[in-house]
């Protein structure tokens, strides 16, 4: 299944709140996007239950082993959400890349999110491999409403 992005410029929606990664966690998330290629590289990431700061990275594989889509593994899945659950965390969304486009949400990723997280609780963030230096944004989907959210780097 081929996806494309929208072609840019375009008009985006306003940047509402921010999410905080850690600087380990945004140069692991960048880290295991370049060791996906060719390929989508994808995992989840949490925090504390609630919070908007991620201060750790789960990498996963990548189960449709695509360049244009991901599909996170159940049974990994299950294994990382059981291990934040253990740890008293909470999973908070999903990171992946884009090898060849924006780190705009797609339309198979607006697909996902209303399937997989119909209430808009988690954070989607989107690593671009498209220009040299890849770049990072995040975004909440609700019934395919994209909304942008701010990324801010801490310490860590």
């Amino acid at each position: 299944m081929s996806v494309s992005a929208p072609t840019f410029p375009v008009s985006l929606p306003a940047v509402h709140g921010t999410l905080t990664l850690t600087d380990k966690v945004q140069q692991a998330m960048v880290d295991h996007a370049l060791a996906g290629l060719p390929n989508e590289a994808c995992g989840l990431f949490s925090g504390t239950a609630g919070g908007t700061t991620i201060d750790a990275f789960h990498p996963m594989a990548n189960a449709a082993a695509s360049r244009e889509i991901y599909l996170l593994d159940g049974q990994e899945q299950l294994k990382v959400e059981h291990a934040v659950d253990e740890a008293g965390r909470a999973v908070l969304g999903v990171m992946h890349s884009h090898t060849h486009t924006e780190a705009y949400p797609s339309p198979t990723d607006v697909d996902d999110a209303s399937r997989f997280d119909p209430l808009g609780i988690w954070f989607f963030v989107i690593v671009t491999l498209k220009d040299p230096d890849p770049a990072v944004r995040a975004y909440r989907i609700v019934d395919g409403e994209i909304t942008e959210v701010r990324v801010a780097t801490c310490p860590g």
